[in-house]
């Protein structure tokens, strides 16, 4: 194999990894949260833009806010998820790049002074985020639950503010009973990569 990463990293992170559909009761904490957060920051985006915001759904009160917006099949699992963490993408995320882009701090307002340029760019990035996420949650020996199958207008109107797009919902915690579907087909490398 000519990865560097060992095989059972491979399966925690990929291979064996799948969306969880069921959790057990045990508690995710915040220190779990932390240490995901303090690896997958790394993750390379452009211009070292950071718009990806994380809204943990932890009181009773605020997940049954949060359950009324998602698709009907989605809702039981996420009633009961030990964590739920909305993912957005803040649109405002230039206002940081002076901090994140010292070597060129004019890069906020020669790239990103426009709102339309922001929210695509906000949109990559955060969804790269979103993927990194995901993997830290699995390389903290949880796993994920992610969704989009929900009212993502009315998440924004309950949750967050114009300035924030939600991009999905995604469930966390150590997987439950019948927690998997069986693994779906993937394309071969074939089918995927053409080289030129």
């Amino acid at each position: 194999m000519s990865l560097v990463l060992d095989s059972a990293a491979q399966d925690l992170l990929f291979r064996e990894a799948r969306t969880a559909n069921s959790f057990s009761d045990e508690p995710v904490t915040e220190e779990q949260v932390q240490a995901i957060y303090d690896l997958v920051k790394y993750g390379p985006t452009a211009f070292n833009q950071t718009p990806l915001r994380i809204t943990l759904v932890r009181s009773p009160e605020a997940r049954e806010r949060l359950v009324k917006h998602l698709a009907e099949g989605n809702q039981a699992k996420t009633a009961a998820a030990p964590l739920v963490a909305i993912l957005s993408a803040d649109n405002e995320f230039h206002e940081e790049l002076p901090q994140l882009l010292p070597h060129f701090p004019q890069a906020k307002d020669m790239f990103f002074a426009e709102r339309p340029v922001r929210e695509q760019s906000a949109l990559l990035n955060a969804a790269l985020q979103a993927a990194y996420f995901i993997v830290g949650v699995r390389a903290a020996g949880l796993a994920a639950g992610p969704m989009t199958g929900a009212d993502l207008a009315g998440v924004q109107k309950e949750f967050l503010d114009a300035d924030h797009t939600p991009l999905m919902i995604v469930n966390i915690g150590k997987p439950g009973e019948d927690a998997w579907f069986p693994r779906s087909p993937r394309l071969e490398f074939d089918e995927v990569v053409t080289t030129v």
